[in-house]
């Protein structure tokens, strides 16, 4: 049996995601079987996004299907595919049990997987954020940077309940929640916090990439460092493409 994998992130017009996604990409090619030819690899590990690209993401899954189990062995292209021999695992780069994670993703893998019939399996795999050792990553950035009070800033869902994930990432890391796109905002967490009396606030932003949010996050921080003038204000980086962001995806794949 043969397998590929498929990286499918919200896509962002900034490159920088687009980047990254290509290096994690490259990051998770160093954990496929031994006896792959390492040229291979950009034909079974790749990247598509669900918006801001030219074509839909079931239109995106189909066409990556046919590089990775018809291009990546050469001749192999052109010999007949038993039924379940090939498997395509799709896996969400999203932190949040959201509506793109919950909906909008479940029913392209599903137009992707009738499009391409009973050739190949195509398997939907756990979100990212799902993994438990997600936090661990997370805490590594915390113990760099020392501060009195933690924000863990995500994006936000108006899914019900998607937020209970980042509430309960945030009290296990010592944290407050806080959301860029739904309350409770990082403005009303950092009010909450200066009235408590913290002088010292460090943001940790539950991002995968650096791009356009994460840049409004920093010009949002210059202005509360205006207003608030005896605070001293921290901003940790996002996640980021790394080996060990990498293993967390791989393991996914594996459950």
């Amino acid at each position: 049996m043969s397998s590929a994998y498929l990286l499918v992130s919200h896509g962002s017009r900034d490159p920088r995601p687009e980047i990254a996604m290509q290096q994690l990409a490259k990051l998770l090619c160093n954990k496929l079987p031994k006896n792959h030819n390492p040229s291979d690899c950009e034909h079974l590990v790749g990247i598509a996004a669900l918006e801001m690209s030219s074509q839909a993401l079931h239109k995106q899954i189909q066409q990556f299907a046919k590089s990775a189990f018809y291009d990546a062995y050469g001749g192999l292209r052109l010999r007949p595919v038993s039924q379940n021999d090939n498997r395509l695992k799709i896996v969400p780069l999203f932190l949040l049990p959201g509506v793109h994670v919950m909906t909008d993703i479940p029913a392209e893998v599903a137009l992707a997987q009738r499009a391409t019939g009973e050739d190949m399996m195509i398997e939907l795999q756990p979100y990212l954020g799902s993994h438990p050792n997600l936090e661990k990553l997370l805490a590594k950035q915390i113990a760099v940077i020392k501060a009195e009070a933690w924000i863990l800033l995500a994006h936000g869902s108006r899914r019900p309940g998607s937020q209970e994930t980042v509430e309960a990432m945030a009290a296990s890391l010592g944290a407050v929640g806080a959301y860029w796109a739904v309350p409770p905002s990082l403005e009303s967490r950092v009010k909450d916090l200066v009235a408590a009396g913290y002088q010292e606030i460090a943001i940790l932003p539950y991002f995968l990439f650096a791009g356009g949010i994460t840049d409004a996050i920093a010009a949002s921080i210059e202005e509360l460092k205006l207003q608030f003038s005896a605070v001293n204000f921290q901003l940790a980086e996002p996640l980021g493409a790394s080996a060990e962001l990498a293993e967390l995806i791989w393991d996914l794949t594996d459950r």
